[in-house]
């Protein structure tokens, strides 16, 4: 949620089109042009008038500077109030200041005009800064205009520009917004279309009233209702489920490979035999199927639960969503997925953690004595699937209801580390659960999610694996530059987009 907010009047706060059109028309009958059709003076509303006039009746700057004063010969006192507020704009503006948001209004029409026509509407009480163009034709072009009230907003000290939107339903406000470094809201309810607004590269664009309230209030709702009891069982009851199948699963799986192995002969691949040829245990592709069985066991017995949570979440998320990410975003993140995991694992070898853990190194032990495909497949397609449906669909979506989305970042990706249960995985899938939420929020969808999740346990896998973690990168430096790049990725997609 951003604090300062710059609004458009005309077709953003109010619907001016019987004033605009029918004043137009008077001006455009004292040179002698019939125009009955008020739907085709449509384009006049929103960007400055002697720039229209020029434009679309072919006037020089003179005719079209006479042209403007006949337009408000009329507008003065009559089309100034054929005119009317949209539904659910005061309502919008009261809570909009009743959560501490600074709003102003940046309008191309004359400030005189602007100030008279919000307080005839009873809501220039919501705004502490009126900026509008000079009845001498001068601060006419948007920039402009957006610059003064940017100024008068910020009262002389620097301006946030982070902390400011500009919503207006042309393009000449995306563009203004572009032309002083802060984003753009565009409201397709207004006289500019959604092919206009996407061309001209509104940051966000919305459809309705409605939709904008919600847009500009997201992050401010407040917290779910529910007992305690109904919170921690909301939380902890997809995660308890998928334990517990998980569970259920590899034991039957085990025991049909028990079976197996009892009832033939051979089978080096998923078998340990004594000298005599009995069984005595498995091999580690033998664990990697099971692993990978028990797991998707486990996300399917929850799938209708997670499902609900990934469809709210997805509602909550949607209005900040509505513009596609470029490509550019897709790129950094994923070099900050690689960095970050290079990085980590440099530095969990460099200080001595993974020693510390013989639980960890007993888990690496039986998950790389398996074949290396099998390993990818199940270590970074499968597990890194289910886990995301749990950890981020379920547990961090029922979190994000219940507190701020910060704290339900980290205490999602706490119990992620601790599910693990070592002492590196719980550090490295902690500070990998942020990473993910943080996906998850930045690109609002759970394919983000798995995409890292997925791209990270390849990454290691393959790494350890093959033992490219011990062949010359582990040293400072190394670690260091990793490090270092990913927290400059990581900073470029901030400065791209504020998530948090």
């Amino acid at each position: 949620m951003k604090q300062y907010l710059l609004f458009d009047l005309d077709g953003t706060l109010t619907d001016p089109k019987v004033g605009i059109t029918t004043c137009v028309q008077y001006a455009l009958a004292h040179f002698g042009i019939q125009e009955p059709d008020l739907d085709k003076l449509e384009p006049f509303i929103g960007p400055p008038l002697k720039d229209s006039f020029m434009e679309f009746y072919r006037m020089d700057e003179a005719k079209a500077l006479e042209a403007v004063e006949k337009y408000r010969e009329r507008f003065r006192d009559t089309g100034i109030f054929e005119n009317k507020v949209y539904a659910g704009i005061p309502e919008m503006l009261q809570v909009l200041q009743a959560r501490g948001l600074k709003l102003a209004v940046a309008s191309s029409k004359p400030t005189v005009f602007v100030e008279r026509i919000l307080e005839h509407f009873g809501i220039r009480k919501y705004f502490a800064v009126v900026v509008g163009s000079e009845l001498d034709g001068t601060r006419s072009e948007k920039d402009q205009v957006v610059e003064e009230a940017l100024r008068q907003l910020f009262g002389g000290k620097p301006v946030e520009k982070d902390q400011v939107y500009m919503i207006g339903d042309r393009r000449f406000d995306v563009e203004g917004a572009r032309a002083q470094g802060i984003e753009s809201v565009g409201v397709t309810y207004g006289y500019g279309s959604m092919e206009e607004l996407k061309e001209a590269r509104a940051d966000y664009i919305v459809r309705s009233v409605e939709e904008l309230r919600k847009f500009l209030l997201r992050g401010t709702e407040e917290p779910r209702k529910g007992t305690s009891f109904q919170k921690i069982w909301q939380l902890l009851f997809p995660l308890l489920m998928f334990l517990m199948v998980r569970s259920l699963a590899a034991y039957a799986v085990q025991l049909l490979f028990f079976q197996a192995g009892n009832a033939v002969s051979g089978g080096k691949f998923f078998f340990l035999r004594d000298e005599a040829g009995a069984l005595i245990g498995f091999t580690g592709n033998t664990s990697v199927i099971v692993a990978a069985v028990s797991y998707l066991a486990g996300a399917v017995s929850v799938l209708g639960t997670v499902r609900l949570m990934l469809a709210a979440t997805a509602e909550d998320m949607r209005l900040a969503h509505l513009r596609r990410e470029p490509g550019k975003s897709y790129v950094l993140f994923g070099l900050l997925t690689v960095c970050a995991v290079l990085g980590l694992n440099i530095l969990l070898e460099l200080t001595g953690v993974i020693e510390l853990s013989e639980s960890y190194r007993a888990v690496q032990e039986d998950q790389f004595s398996a074949n290396l495909i099998l390993g990818l497949v199940c270590y970074g397609l499968v597990t890194p699937v289910a886990e995301e449906l749990i950890f981020r669909g379920a547990i961090f979506g029922a979190l994000r209801r219940m507190v701020d989305r910060r704290k339900a970042m980290l205490f999602s990706a706490l119990i992620f580390g601790l599910y693990h249960m070592n002492l590196v995985q719980g550090i490295y899938g902690t500070v990998m659960g942020c990473l993910m939420v943080y996906g998850y929020e930045y690109f609002g969808s759970i394919g983000a999610s798995i995409a890292i999740h997925m791209a990270a346990n390849l990454l290691a896998y393959g790494m350890r694996n093959t033992h490219l973690a011990v062949s010359g990168l582990v040293n400072a430096p190394a670690c260091f530059g990793f490090l270092a790049a990913a927290a400059c990725c990581l900073w470029g997609l901030s400065r791209r987009k504020k998530v948090f």
